[in-house]
């Protein structure tokens, strides 16, 4: 104990985030002041800032101002609902949603729940706890029938809990060892589908709740190449083989099954109790790993280790020791994660400019990338550009504010239905699509909300007589920062030389275009 300690006032002497800027030092140019406060809003708040926001940032003056942007970002009422979200595509990959299962992370985010607690409730939910019960719906929402004829998809969730959990896609070595992939074993996929075939969804609760059968013998299989006979214990991606145990007839249950309610029992011995504890050890370094590579990836646009779930011998760490350091001290931070984004909110590298200096020069790991911006954000963030939603209303949040609102309820479904991925894809990079394309040009509802007579962004510029600021107003309220000398030349000349009866339907137009622009739809 005295040495872990020890390591850590060390460490906190030198904090993370400039051990970060040493192993990893960028060339390029810090961003401006603008930019980087629409970024860590982006990935902290997972919305813009509002123009009353914007403005007190860009006017504070204190060499201590992104920092105390950071922290404040981090402790507000934003952050459980960006993390909620951001972690609901990355875990679920928008199989559908549950009350639960929301109800879960936002708890998780708000009382900061260390990352090996929220992963253990994943793989060992607990139906006692009214607070976390809904971390089932991880495996439930897997455990279904997609057709009258299919099976349920137990590889699929075996597949997934190690791409998302260990970073590990074990799914080609189902049938076989992986023909490419020399580290994925058929044995190290079987060893923990013999988990999953084990889990029952339970019907007797009205909640998402999962139960265990019996396993008392090992998992037998072989290679559809060799049909050599084999078998194999529990396997936990980066930790040893579990052996298993078993108990005299009638012994098995610490909670014996009940026949009447459906209740499958709790068993002494539970593999999904086994993987949850073998998996979050921190002696697994394969779980730390995972993790900071898809922070990494959040915050900065790429992973360390690309795929994000393809950890493995033949396809290193960009810069393994950084790795090796971050998965080192979120460990040793006990699995911190807002402690976590804010250290790497405070690198340099995330600080820098995104616009590469030298384009034919390839990205490296010390550039920053344009980011991708979830559905959910984007909805936020157009209805706050709109003045739809106020931030700043301190006795709404911006989910009690949608909640008065059906229209503007619809319009979110319609948002998350465009702009999302389909079920089961994940969503890493900004692939523009007809479809979204199609529905900003010609919905009714985004359409309606640029009219001047009845929205109150359009209809507050066209009062303004200064065609200048109606300029600056709009980049300030849509790009969160001042328009430049040539963006303003070239506007103030469009809306001077438009027709009187014409100017109000011109500077919708233009707000349109800007929120239409790759600006705008892209965190840079």
């Amino acid at each position: 104990m005295l040495t872990v300690v020890s390591a850590m006032a060390s460490a906190d002497e030198n904090p993370l985030h400039r051990r970060i800027n040493q192993l990893l030092p960028t060339t390029a140019a810090p961003a401006d002041d603008a930019t980087f406060l629409r970024r860590v809003f982006l990935d902290l708040a997972g919305r813009i800032p509002s123009v009353t926001e914007a403005k007190q940032f860009l006017n504070d003056t204190s060499p201590e101002r992104r920092k105390q942007l950071i922290d404040r970002l981090l402790d507000s009422r934003d952050y459980p609902r960006r993390m909620q979200e951001a972690f609901h595509i990355m875990l679920l990959e928008r199989r559908g949603d549950h009350q639960e299962w929301s109800r879960f992370l936002r708890d998780s985010f708000e009382q900061n729940r260390p990352w090996d607690e929220m992963v253990r409730l994943l793989l060992k939910p607990a139906a006692d706890d009214e607070s976390a019960r809904g971390a089932a719906w991880f495996q439930t929402s897997r455990l279904v029938k997609e057709g009258a004829m299919a099976d349920v998809d137990v590889p699929g969730l075996t597949r997934d809990v190690g791409r998302l959990l260990a970073g590990v896609d074990l799914g080609c070595a189902q049938c076989h060892d992986d023909l490419v992939i020399s580290d994925y074993l058929q044995q190290d996929f079987q060893g923990l589908q013999m988990v999953f075939e084990n889990v029952v969804v339970r019907t007797d609760v009205g909640f998402p709740a999962v139960g265990e059968k019996l396993l008392t013998a090992p998992r037998a299989f072989s290679s559809v190449f060799e049909q050599i006979p084999r078998q194999t214990a529990i396997r936990v991606p980066g930790a040893a083989e579990v052996a298993l145990q078993t108990f005299a007839e009638g012994e098995e249950y610490t909670v014996p099954p009940d026949r009447k309610s459906k209740f499958p029992g709790e068993p002494k011995f539970s593999p999904l109790q086994q993987v949850a504890e073998h998996l979050t050890a921190r002696e697994n370094r394969l779980f730390a790993a995972n993790l900071v590579n898809r922070v990494w990836f959040l915050m900065l646009g790429k992973g360390l280790v690309w795929p994000l779930d393809m950890h493995h011998s033949g396809n290193p760490s960009q810069h393994p020791q950084l790795h090796d350091l971050l998965g080192q001290e979120f460990t040793a931070h006990d699995f911190d994660l807002k402690w976590l984004l804010r250290e790497i909110a405070l690198t340099d590298v995330y600080q820098s400019d995104s616009t590469p200096s030298d384009p034919s020069v390839p990205v490296s790991v010390a550039d920053l990338s344009e980011k991708r911006i979830s559905a959910e954000s984007l909805f936020w963030s157009v209805l706050i550009a709109l003045e739809q939603l106020d931030p700043s209303d301190t006795e709404r949040s911006l989910e009690q504010q949608l909640a008065e609102s059906q229209p503007l309820q619809e319009l979110q479904k319609q948002f998350l239905k465009v702009f999302a991925n389909a079920p089961k894809e994940p969503e890493l990079l900004f692939e523009p699509t007809v479809a979204a394309a199609l529905f900003v040009m010609h919905d009714e509802q985004v359409l309606g909300l640029l009219d001047a007579e009845s929205s109150p962004l359009p209809g507050r510029l066209s009062q303004l007589e200064d065609a200048a600021e109606v300029v600056q107003q709009a980049s300030l309220q849509i790009y969160s920062r001042p328009a430049t000398e040539v963006e303003t030349a070239e506007l103030v000349e469009l809306l001077q030389t438009a027709a009187a009866d014409q100017r109000s339907e011109t500077i919708s137009q233009l707000i349109w275009a800007m929120l239409a622009s790759t600006e705008f739809c892209v965190n840079h």
